[in-house]
Order: structure tokens, then sequence, then C-alpha cells
């Protein structure tokens, strides 16, 4: 609540906040209603200490008094205010010495956007800074509302093994925002700490509270944060015209996608943290290797990235400016290392190369091999999975090829469910894998072809599925023309609305480019479109025929010469094409 510092105990929870140059947390959720907070309101202490402290109700104090003015005794009139299962209650009664338990009353998700927007939120103009925290404010409340409605579960019943929606997607969240990182010397980086209230309403009559499933939160983790990173940057898109690409840190490492145009020296001048993790995991990576004579695998570098983050964090820093006074020493300090122009032409630079993301790259999301590559990623990179790894993959598909501009809604529900009912098989009860049968079901001496490459061990598992998901996607065109030459109708894509504003004239190649995104995605549509296009090459092959029935009758009749073919008449009928298909009605 003070920026992760501490405070005296007798200042006031808004001077601690002045003084620490944080914002004033704010209430956000669709469960504000039962407890009679309003989204926007202020987190003040009390309410805070209340819900996140005591899981009670954050007016606990007034519905106390009033029961007890009206008569009921001190248990009674507390235990009215207590949301669910009291934490006087978190002992455990199996031996014969109570353990106390610490009760878990809130969840902490933290919501950060990719390092270049940390940039141009720190460096640029004032309007810009606000257009970038109304985008992350719409992530975060977009991501919030999905988890409160799609993933977040209540535990009823004994033992809490009865799990159920909550009601009416009925989170209660207090958010805390922050500008800096914990790195010695002050780096800009714009987050937010959503504390999530355990306590929520059960579906029932009564509207009866109980504690949230910390397994279905947990579960789901990921595809929340890709659903956040994908929600950002199509706010970002759609309000400031700029593109994104994906930007390798680690190499074999998933790329992360950053703002177009952004200098990536800047990217080093912002992440001073993530060198001093860098240094130390090169330490600790040196001494595992030589303690089991190999070098660390994907769980065992995971766990020495968290080791070294904890040996090198650095506490947090006492003295604090505003958010103008951090903006100005950013600034400074940037200019001093890189110039005052490569800070001011930051936005300039920023529209250059979205223009031309946007002229090489066609943002077209087509279900069926977006649903190719999602299972074979996650199929080399787990084995076995579940809905959720296939739905985070989907995300980081969309965000990917779609570089900020709007996916249409359910889109990426679209490409799982067509990733289940066509690419994947039971492994267990409760997990799924590859249906590789699926994938090559007219090619069995294929089927092996991601053996090969998922056993590549010198490279990294990403890159495997990387190699896996090329050969599938490479197989799937194959496939898809051999059904053109066969004129068959190709499986339906999606075109995704072009939101540019204030676009210039488009030129010849635009235009031709614009008429491919605005081509049906329906199989009525194409069948139209074919049956159109086999009347028309009919029409033509007659007007062949006439025209050589009159060439034969010339021929034959007594003539001093033969007579030169007239000139095509400028309305004469003609074939009408389509892009991939021939004259004949075949595709091409």
């Amino acid at each position: 609540m003070v920026g992760d510092g501490h405070r005296p105990a007798s200042m006031a929870l808004r001077d601690a906040q002045d003084e620490a140059g944080v914002p004033p947390g704010i209430w956000r959720g669709r469960g504000l209603a039962a407890v009679g907070l309003v989204a926007g309101d202020v987190v003040a202490e009390r309410q805070a200490e209340l819900l996140l402290g005591e899981g009670r109700h954050p007016d606990a104090d007034r519905i106390e008094s009033e029961r007890l003015e009206a008569g009921d005794d001190p248990a009674k009139a507390r235990r009215a205010t207590v949301l669910g299962r009291p934490i006087e209650h978190n002992r455990s009664s199996k031996t014969e010495k109570a353990k106390e338990r610490t009760p878990w009353l809130g969840m902490d998700l933290v919501f950060r956007p990719p390092p270049t927007a940390h940039i141009a939120w720190a460096l640029m103009d004032d309007e810009t800074r606000r257009v970038l925290e109304l985008c992350q404010d719409i992530a975060v409340d977009k991501t919030l509302v999905w988890v409160g409605e799609s993933v977040a579960q209540i535990r009823w019943g004994s033992g809490g093994k009865r799990r159920e929606p909550i009601r009416d997607g009925g989170l209660i969240v207090a958010v805390f925002r922050h500008y800096e990182s914990r790195a010695a010397e002050s780096r800009p980086l714009l987050h937010d700490h959503a504390v999530v209230s355990i306590r929520a309403r059960r579906p029932d009559e009564k509207g009866t509270w109980g504690n949230l499933s910390a397994d279905s939160l947990l579960a789901n983790i990921v595809a929340a944060d890709t659903l956040y990173v994908l929600t950002f940057m199509e706010e970002v898109t759609a309000r400031l015209g700029w593109a994104w690409e994906p930007r390798e840190v680690t190499p074999g490492r998933r790329p992360v996608m950053e703002i177009a145009g952004i200098d990536r020296r800047l990217i080093g001048w912002q992440s001073t943290r993530r060198q001093q993790i860098e240094d130390a995991l090169s330490v600790l990576t040196a001494e595992y290797e030589e303690k089991h004579g190999h070098a660390p695998g994907e769980r065992a570098g995971y766990a020495l990235g968290c080791q070294a983050a904890d040996r090198t964090r650095p506490p947090k820093r006492t003295e604090r400016r505003s958010l103008s006074e951090l903006r100005e020493g950013w600034r400074e300090s940037a200019v001093r290392r890189f110039g005052a122009d490569v800070i001011d032409q930051l936005a300039v630079r920023a529209r250059a190369a979205a223009a031309a993301v946007w002229a090489r790259v066609r943002p077209v999301v087509d279900v069926i091999l977006a649903a190719v590559d999602v299972v074979a990623v996650v199929y080399v990179m787990r084995g076995a999975f579940k809905r959720h790894h296939l739905l985070a993959e989907a995300r980081r598909h969309l965000a990917y090829v779609l570089r900020g501009r709007p996916h249409q809604p359910g889109l990426d529900e679209q490409i799982v469910e067509a990733a289940i009912d066509g690419y994947t098989r039971l492994a267990s009860r409760h997990t799924m894998t590859a249906d590789l049968s699926a994938l090559y079901p007219r090619d069995t001496d294929d089927r092996a072809v991601l053996r090969p490459l998922t056993r590549k061990r010198s490279a990294s598992p990403y890159e495997r599925a990387r190699l896996a998901a090329g050969a599938l996607t490479a197989r799937v065109h194959a496939t898809r023309r051999s059904e053109r030459l066969n004129s068959r109708a190709r499986p339906h894509t999606v075109a995704v609305p072009d939101i540019s504003r204030s676009r210039p004239c488009p030129s010849p190649t635009d235009r031709k480019a614009g008429r491919g995104r605005e081509q049906g995605t329906d199989v009525a549509a194409l069948e139209q479109t074919r049956a159109t296009i086999e009347a028309a090459a009919a029409m033509a092959a007659k007007l062949q025929d006439g025209v050589r029935e009159r060439a034969a009758a010339r021929a034959a009749a007594p003539q001093p010469a033969p007579a030169a073919p007239p000139p095509p008449h400028p309305h004469q009928p003609s074939v009408q094409q389509t892009p991939g298909r021939t004259p004949t009605g075949g595709v091409a």
C-alpha cells in the first residue's frame, strides 16, 4: 500500500503514500456491491485491514456497533461481520495440541507491461503517458473480469471438495499502482499489484460466503497473464497506432512482444535489475555444472533463476519522489546516456516502424493453422497438457500474428476448441496429448516427424517446439495445396478488421491485400463463388466453341484468303478471376 516500504505506526496511510510517491489504491471487481463498496473508491486503511487482514466485512465496525446496540452479545455481533470461516477457527483438531495455521486471505497478482511500454511511458510526453496508463487500466480490468467469470471457483462442502463458480464473477480486488523497480538506481517500472480477496459469495440462494480455490487460480495464472498482455497490446495499437514485434530476450526461449521502433538500447538502460539477476545466474549455473557434470535442465534452470533473484534483491529505497520528479530524472539519465535526439524521436520512430510492420505483416488468423501450431508447441514443451495450457499458447499465437490488431471476441477459445476437437486425445483422466494420427491422417510414415525434433537435445524445448510446429504447418499447407488442385474448399480463415485511422488513399497493392482480407469466411460463400466461376468458365467455353465452328465454316467456304480474326470486343464476357483459381474453375 506504500510502495512495498515501511511507515511509522503513527503516520496516516495517505501521508505515507504521498511520501513514498505512490498513488492510493482503488477498489475493483464485480463483488464490491455485496460489501457496500464502489469501483474506483480509494482503499482505506481500515477497510484493507478488515477484509484483507481479518476476512471481515470492510464496514465491520459499523455493523458490529449496530448489533451491540440491538442487544446482541459481543461474540455474536462480531460473527455477523465475518465473511465465511473466521480466521480464529484455523486450528487443527486432529492432534492433541492445536496447531495454529496461517490464514490465507488474499493473492497478489502483478500486472506489468513489456519493457518498451515502460520506456514510452517514462520518456514520452504527458499525453502519451496518460494513454498508456489508460491501456493498463483497461487490460487489468478485462483480465480480472475473465478470472472472475471463467476461472475463479469457490470451495464448498466437506473439506472444500465441491467447487462452484462464484456468484456473478464477483471478485473483490484492491489495486495498488507502483512506478519504480527495485534497482539500486531508480528505473521506470509501471506495474499494478492486484490483491484479490479470498472471500467470495457462493451461488446459493442465501448468498453465503466462502473461500476461493487456490488451485483454480494458480493453474490459470499464465493464461491470465497472456490475456493481459494481448489486451494491453491491442489497446496501445488502437489508441496510439503503434505495432508490436517479437524480441528474443534469452536465446532459445520464448520471445517477448515489444513496441516496434523503440531503441533496444533503452531496454538495457531500463532493465538494470535483469542484468543483476543474469550476472548472479551465470555464477550459479557454473556451480551447478561443476557439481552435477551437466548443464541444468528447464526445471533446474528455473530454480536457479529464482535463487539468483532472491540473492540480488535489494531493499526498497526509503527516499521517494513524485511521478513528475521521477520522469524528469529518468529523462535526464536517458539523455545523458543516449543523447536528446534518440529520446525526442521515440514517438516518431514508433509510428514509422508501425507503418513498416503493417506493410509486411498481414494480420489474418487462420484457425486451423493456429490450432496446429498451438498443439505442436504445447505437446513438445509439456507432452501431456490441459486446456489452460492450450489457451495460454493460443493467446501468445494471437499476439504474434496480430501484432496489436484486435481479435474477434472468443477467437482464442475457438482456436482451443479446434485444437481439442481435431488434434488431441486423452492421455489420462485429467490430461490430453497430441493426436498424431489426426495431424497425419493419410500418411502414416510421416507421423514420426516430431520424434527426431522432440529428441534434439542440443536445442532448447522452445526451439524444438518451433521446429515441430513448422513441420506440421508445412504439412497442412501441402495438404491444402493438394485439396485446392482437386477443387476442394479450403478451411475458413478469420479476417481481422482494419482499425487504421486517417490513412491515405490506398495503393493498388494495398487494395489487392484488402480484397484478400475481405474474402468471405464461411463455406457457403466459397461454394457460391466457385459456382459463379464455373458458370463463367462454361460460358467462356461455349463462346470459344462457337468461334471455332464459325472459323471452320469460313475455312470450308471458297474465299480468296482467310480473314483475320476480329479484335476482342471490349464488352465481351470474360472469366471472373479470383486469387488462386484458374479460368476453368479449378484451384491453382
